[in-house]
């Protein structure tokens, strides 16, 4: 790593500043997974507690990003990040594994979201929201119809995970336009949007927001629950990524004055309130580790003790001297939603002695019989976490 000091300029404080093209495209590719192990899947290598196995449900899906699954979990969803299309796997014939593959579209920009209801499904790209109607009847022959096109179009943290909530509308993140800035009120938050009116405009339901690719809603108290990827060029060891509650609208969660809760921004600290002022992480995941999907868990499948926990999967860090993340975690929370601990639960894709990556889990997705899919994109494929007695 020590050729990177030919290229970004340090400030007297010794903050990074900025990258030449040469450092950009290394942090790209890095992002993106791009090494000589890609694509090789080594499920002999992950560890997982005793009683769950875990197998590869479906491969050769490049760059699997986000899922989302139909009513009765025949058809699952999967966006895309680094590349252009959108794909469905239908388990058409029962056995639980998909025997079917379409590629809903192609040629859309950084199509990461994917979300359904009510028969359709809808899909984020940069600045657009798609909806993709009666989809099941059409998986062969499928068109869309924009939703909403108004987002902003900057790439950086651009792409988006959107899910319906519990009120019916549709979240959708608008990451921040860089690693650190003040930008206008609509980045760095997550809006939501009634996708049925006649007259759509996006709605702040959090501020100060860098970057989230997943979140929930609490299985009881309906609480938005969401992962936040902490600023970089802080050095290795902060600030943490974040696990956040929000139990209501309005929130601002620290970016980019304050991070992880403590952790004053050096260069846009002194603009902001005091720490107070902000809410502070219900957890802190880890320096880089980059969270991305997370979900409560409420199967049978998986003993009781998992019930109401949630499963994040973090897809590792980039610019860390020692890597970080590329597992699938637990967190436990207590009867007030507090968090009690997190555990790993799946891990193997980072070998800690060699720090040689084949694998980065990006999102996570319960089927209806419990069980656990984990989306990968750089394997590109998706693994099934199954319990056994």
């Amino acid at each position: 790593m020590n050729w990177l000091n030919w290229h970004y300029k340090k400030t007297p404080n010794g903050m990074i500043r900025y990258f030449t093209l040469l450092s950009f495209l290394f942090i790209s590719a890095a992002c993106s997974g791009q090494n000589k192990n890609s694509g090789f899947i080594q499920l002999e290598t992950l560890k997982l507690p005793a009683g769950f196995e875990i197998e590869v449900w479906a491969e050769d899906i490049p760059d699997a990003r986000s899922l989302a699954m139909n009513s009765d979990g025949s058809v699952i969803f999967v966006g895309n990040r680094q590349g252009k299309n959108v794909y469905a796997l239908q388990d058409s014939n029962g056995d639980g594994k998909p025997d079917k593959k379409f590629t809903l579209a192609s040629g859309l920009r950084m199509p990461n979201g994917v979300a359904f209801k009510d028969g359709d499904l809808y899909v984020a790209e940069v600045s657009r929201i798609l909806r993709f109607k009666n989809i099941e009847a059409n998986l062969s022959d499928p068109s869309f119809e924009v939703v909403f096109d108004q987002y902003p179009d900057k790439a950086h943290h651009g792409w988006k995970f959107i899910a319906f909530g519990p009120d019916g509308k549709l979240y959708v993140p608008v990451g921040a336009p860089c690693n650190i800035c003040e930008s206008e009120e609509i980045f760095a938050s997550i809006t939501r949007i009634d996708v049925n009116a006649n007259i759509i405009q996006p709605e702040i339901f959090a501020h100060g927001v860098r970057n989230t690719v997943g979140f929930h809603w609490h299985p009881e108290s309906g609480d938005l629950w969401f992962t936040d990827n902490g600023r970089d060029m802080m050095g290795d060891d902060i600030p943490d990524c974040e696990l956040n509650h929000a139990p209501e609208k309005g929130l601002h969660f620290g970016y980019p004055y304050w991070h992880a809760g403590d952790v004053k921004d050096p260069e846009f600290g002194n603009k902001g309130k005091s720490k107070e002022a902000y809410v502070a992480p219900a957890a802190k995941l880890g320096p880089h580790t980059a969270p991305l999907g997370m979900r409560f868990y409420t199967g049978n499948q998986f003993p009781e003790k998992y019930n109401h926990n949630i499963f994040i999967a973090k897809h590792g860090s980039w610019n860390r001297s020692k890597k970080i993340g590329y597992e699938v975690t637990n967190v436990i929370l207590d009867e007030n939603q507090k968090v009690i601990r997190e555990e790993v639960f799946a891990e193997g894709w980072l070998n800690h002695d060699t720090q040689e990556v084949w694998g980065r889990p990006v999102d996570v997705l319960q089927l209806p019989d419990g069980s656990l899919l984990v989306s990968d994109d750089m394997a590109n494929c998706i693994y099934r976490i199954s319990y056994k007695n």
